[in-house]
């Protein structure tokens, strides 16, 4: 086993490690990053992104990514892959251990492993991710712009998600399994108001069909009564908002998480439960979950970072 040591471990990549490691190794802290599974988080799996600063004509989620981890290599970010299958808490300097066979030992770290979006598990939702099927209304909506758009789920986020796209789409379809809808009264309120949103009750999704690009959703009504009927919806756009899944499973219970397992932080800091570890963007974050606020997360981790290596010296 190769054993390495630094003053900041960054556990994972994305927008909130990649910045975490611009900055950190801006004030010479020498980071090591540990990318994850999925180098560059979920923008490596989305197509265009509009609305990231700095990109006025827009930029596929790769090339942002792949820009950031260049921007962190060139203050000197010590990137690699691999996954961190354990965290040892209970003594400073910290002890990681990688699939890898890398030990590291680390004055501080920050935790920037993400969340990650929960799916039905049908084999189409991969067939057609970036091409219809999407996990974020805020992050895709303005693509569908006067089309037909469908939104799984019955909580609050799938409520506010259409009703968020409804504003952009022409018909937004909102289809719940059970016969009502788990969201506050508020916003089933708001989702039934909208006169071009339409809940499906009692509804679920067998399928996605299209050539190349979504074009429609194979839905079964009533399942095992005399009304059962299965259908073909014609739409463009296909969304999940059965929620999100923090990747915090390796860091509890040391890590203090709320009930849904997203990392606590102290304030409007970045701080957790234990002095010298951080968490930064969606693993900390179930409210926003965008890659500008994860990037922000992100520099707020490293800055912490920075003043808690000062304090300790």
């Amino acid at each position: 086993m190769t054993q390495l040591s630094t003053k900041c471990l960054i556990i994972g990549s994305g927008p909130a490690g990649y910045t975490a490691a611009i900055y950190t190794s801006r004030a010479n802290i020498q980071p090591i990053v540990i990318e994850g599974y999925t180098p560059g988080g979920q923008l490596t799996i989305t197509t265009e992104v509009e609305n990231f600063p700095g990109y006025p004509e827009g930029v596929t989620g790769p090339d942002l990514m792949e820009d950031m981890r260049k921007q962190a290599l060139r203050f000197g970010a010590d990137i690699r892959p691999g996954f961190v299958k354990e965290v040892d808490f209970t003594q400073r300097p910290f002890v990681a251990r990688t699939d890898t066979d890398l030990e590291i030992t680390a004055d501080t770290i920050i935790i920037a492993t993400g969340a990650t979006a929960r799916y039905l598990g049908l084999e189409d939702e991969q067939k057609y991710n970036g091409m219809g099927v999407s996990a974020c209304a805020t992050c895709d909506g303005f693509f569908y712009r006067g089309k037909k758009v469908a939104v799984v789920g019955g909580g609050d986020t799938a409520c506010e998600e259409a009703v968020y796209l409804s504003h952009l789409a022409s018909e937004v379809y909102l289809i719940v399994r059970r016969d009502v809808m788990r969201a506050s009264k508020v916003m089933q309120r708001r989702v039934l108001d909208a006169p071009n949103i339409k809940v499906l009750f009692n509804t679920v999704t067998l399928g996605l069909y299209g050539t190349g690009l979504l074009e429609g959703a194979r839905l079964l009504e009533k399942k095992g009564t005399p009304e059962e009927r299965e259908y073909d919806l014609p739409i463009d756009g296909f969304f999940l908002a059965i929620g999100h899944t923090p990747n915090t499973e390796v860091f509890r219970p040391a890590i203090e998480c709320d009930h849904t397992g997203y990392i606590k932080v102290k304030g409007e800091g970045t701080a957790t439960n234990i002095p010298g570890v951080f968490a930064a963007g969606d693993v900390a974050d179930p409210t926003y979950r965008q890659a500008i606020t994860a990037a922000g997360m992100g520099c707020k981790a490293a800055l912490d970072v920075e003043r808690f290596l000062t304090e300790q010296d």
